[in-house]
Order: structure tokens, then sequence, then C-alpha cells
């Protein structure tokens, strides 16, 4: 087969293309459109169009945010790699995954906690604001005990834990914050590639 599209952009482009040609119509604003196609393009699963919640003013927060030059945290490196490093530095901003810190892992053991935890606590201590979930249920329970406690300020949170104990209960309760801008996946799906698809989606508003 000759024929087939090879350059990298033509393929995402007609790839939007389809997706928007199946998605059909649609409640969605532009900026929440974009997140929504690129995860869908990143997961092939159109199901998320009816699982993502973007809640009001959401993107703009975390637009405001990605303009300041931030620290994004990730709870895993998987994660970490699918945050695309141009825009980025782009941005003048870093993401940076916590679990993978030294001291992060003694805590863990000595606390008897799982390392996810312990990344948590870590990152805001440090002030960080910016938070992404792609795996660990755990590390958001933390966060929402931290910032219940005064202990964490989070300003924009992605909660996409995926699996079948607590990713879907994690992701329940953190919306009980009301007042916190964020982007979850609800139910049992999402990812570490789905996080990073909402962050690459976020900074592409501001890079392209």
């Amino acid at each position: 087969m000759k024929d087939y599209i090879k350059q990298p952009m033509d393929i995402e482009k007609r790839s939007f293309e389809i997706i928007g040609e199946e998605m059909g119509e649609n409640n969605f604003s532009q900026e929440e459109l974009q997140i929504v196609k690129r995860v869908i393009h990143t997961t092939a699963d159109f199901e998320y169009k009816d699982l993502i919640y973007i809640r009001e003013n959401s993107i703009k927060s975390a637009l405001d945010l990605l303009k300041k030059g931030v620290t994004i945290y990730t709870d895993t490196n998987m994660a970490l790699s699918g945050i695309n490093k141009r825009a980025l530095s782009n941005l003048n901003c870093k993401a940076e995954c916590f679990v993978s810190k030294e001291n992060v892992a003694q805590i863990a053991n000595e606390r008897n906690i799982t390392r996810s935890m312990a990344a948590v606590e870590q990152a805001a201590e440090e002030g960080i604001e910016f938070f992404v979930f792609g795996n660990a249920p755990t590390a958001l329970f933390k966060l929402k005990e931290l910032t219940l406690a005064g202990k964490a300020n989070p300003k924009f949170i992605v909660g996409a834990p995926i699996g079948f104990v607590g990713a879907k209960e994690s992701k329940e309760e953190i919306e009980k914050l009301k007042y916190i801008p964020m982007i979850t996946i609800r139910g049992r799906k999402g990812g570490s590639a789905v996080a990073a698809s909402i962050v690459n989606a976020l900074m592409y508003m501001l890079t392209r």
C-alpha cells in the first residue's frame, strides 16, 4: 500500500478530523473539545467524551499557572515521559515525578505508606500547585487529606488514576473539593498516558 499517510503532522491532523466526525454534535466549548479530542486521540476510546469532567473555569486556571512557569507534579515516570518537553520548555515550566526523589522511598518505608503518598507530601511541602495523577489513587486520596488539613494548596488537578481498587473512589473524593479547578476521568478508566494528554492539550493551547 503506497498511498498511506507518512508525515506525522498529517497523521495527527487526519486523526483529529476523524475524531470530530465520529463524535458528532456535543456541548463542549472549543477549549474543552481540544482536551477531549486529545484524550480520545491518545486512547482511540470514544467513551472518554462521557467520562471526562472539566470543572468550570478550570482550563483558564490551568493556563494561568502554565503562563507563570510552574513545576508540575506527576505521580509516575510514565506520565512524566508523556508530557511534551518542548512545550514545557517553551512555557518555562518543568515536570517532575516526586516518586523518584531519594528521600521519598525512605519516608514511605519508615511510615509504612506508599511511595506515591510520600511523594505527594513532599510535593506539598515544596509548594507545588499543579498536580497530575494518572496511576496512584492513594496519592489522590492523600492530596485531599493534605488540602483539608491546610498542608497543600493545589490550584489545578488532573485526576485520572486507572484501575479497580480506589481509582473511581479517589476521583469522586477529590471532586468534593468544590473550590479547586480540576479535570478528572470519572470511573475506572484513565492512566498515565491520559493524564499526560490532558496536560499536553493545555500546553498546546499556549504554544501552537
